[in-house]
């Protein structure tokens, strides 16, 4: 993978988190308000949850 694609990647990550706020931004905030109810335990698990799901989908992606 070189810098270029890298990068795009990452614009593609904001183009996706950007679209909930754009179109729910009270189910925006209803996702933050329970967020910050979570312990740390509870948000790092779902931290991991997304890390493994990401990890999976890039080996999928490069099969």
């Amino acid at each position: 993978m070189d810098g270029n694609s890298l990068l795009t990647a990452l614009a593609l990550m904001l183009v996706i988190e950007g679209l909930l706020p754009l179109l729910s931004p009270a189910a925006w905030r209803q996702v933050f308000a329970r967020m910050l109810a979570m312990s740390d335990g509870q948000i790092r698990f779902v931290g991991l949850l997304s890390l493994l799901a990401g990890l999976a989908a890039l080996l999928w992606i490069s099969q």
